[in-house]
């Protein structure tokens, strides 16, 4: 035969309310005592008793004492409350001679006529609903022994259970409870017992050494939000290329007013001077008169042959000069170098600088043919 623990489903109580007690870890009536390093997180009071021993070496954090005042009575009053509250529920299962080690127990009201024992570990399942309630009533004691434990699962949490006990609480050397005691006398806490709920003794003391006890709280639901699923983070819209800042169109730069080129004065070329006794530099002159006028000849770096014709003869005007290089001939231009004379042929038109030409058409100035004696 193998003993299975019991579960037994019914349905689950409220919760009892504690009011101002709530904030409470540790109440008594009479006295509250400390032996070692015992550590109160939550608020310590005392009320209408006045002696309050043992802290230090005892340590209460996150609470304040409160030692025979408004708020240490208002929470007794609170607690007278939530005793007579709990005591007065229905039973929804009779506990009365059975040790609660080794049972599985859902939310609900257990009832023992007399005293309640716990050896072992005690489970509590709520069964995935954070909100069930565990009612204990105890007829006279509540004892438990060395090691033992109470137990949370399926979501159950220790703010939602209470212990309405008829006399005197007693929990054993290291025992591991949970769950908030509601003594109409006194409670202990043996050495190294350590307690997620409160004590609250209505009319006697509070006996502790060398305990851990942590006011539970029910403000902080466990049941988790849902994890959002994070919505896609939005494409930022492209950030809108500035329109080019426009370049001012300039207002088209009028051409130059052109300015008419100055009519240059053509400048004057080299004078040439030439020593009448040196001869000709590189230069041949031969003239044969042909029909009364003229032929002259001059062979200088260039080749060139111009031809004047004419009814003068060697000493007549003639005909006009070509210049050798003309469009007519084809040859190479000429210059005569009596005194300073240029000729320039440029679009047609001839620009004489000489200071030997006296006139055009006049008498020509001649060089000595080197031919002629």
């Amino acid at each position: 035969m193998i003993a299975l623990p019991s579960v037994v489903a019914h349905a689950a109580p409220a919760r009892v309310g504690l009011g101002t007690a709530t904030s409470f870890a540790v109440l008594g009536g009479s006295t509250v005592t400390n032996v070692g390093p015992t550590v109160v997180s939550g608020d310590l009071g005392l009320s209408p008793g006045t002696a309050v021993t043992g802290f230090p070496p005892g340590r209460v954090v996150g609470g304040t004492q409160h030692v025979t005042d408004a708020v240490a009575a208002q929470a007794q009053d609170d607690v007278t409350t939530a005793y007579n509250d709990a005591a007065g529920r229905s039973a929804d299962v009779d506990q009365t001679g059975r040790d609660l080690g080794g049972q599985t127990l859902v939310g609900g009201v257990y009832r023992a006529a007399s005293s309640m024992a716990l050896t072992g570990t005690l489970t509590l399942d709520a069964q995935g609903d954070p909100d069930a309630v565990f009612i204990f009533q105890a007829g006279s004691t509540l004892i438990t022994a060395s090691n033992s434990t109470v137990a949370l699962t399926g979501g159950a949490r220790a703010c939602n259970v209470f212990w309405q006990v008829g006399s005197s609480a007693t929990l054993g050397t290291a025992t591991d409870f949970i769950g908030t005691i509601l003594a109409l006398s006194s409670a202990t806490l043996q050495t190294g017992a350590t307690l997620e709920g409160r004590v609250l003794a209505r009319n006697g003391q509070v006996s502790l050494d060398t305990n851990t006890i942590t006011a539970a709280s029910c403000a902080a639901a466990p049941t988790p939000s849902p994890t959002s699923t994070p919505s896609p983070t939005s494409t930022p819209s492209p950030t809108s290329t500035p329109s080019p800042t426009s370049t001012p169109t300039s207002s088209p730069t009028a051409g130059p007013t052109s300015t008419p080129s100055p009519t240059s004065s053509p400048t004057p070329g080299p004078t040439v001077t030439l020593d009448p006794s040196a001869g000709p530099t590189s230069s041949t002159e031969s003239a044969t008169p042909t029909d009364g006028g003229s032929t002259d000849t001059d062979t200088g770096t260039g080749t060139g042959t111009g031809t004047g014709g004419g009814d003068g003869g060697p000493d007549s005007p003639g005909g006009p000069i070509v210049p050798s290089g003309h469009p007519a001939t084809g040859a190479a231009p000429s210059m005569h170098t009596s005194g300073s004379l240029w000729l320039l042929m440029a679009g047609g038109v001839a620009l004489l600088t000489a200071a030997g030409a006296a006139a055009l058409g006049g008498r020509r100035a001649r060089m000595p043919h080197p031919h002629r004696a």
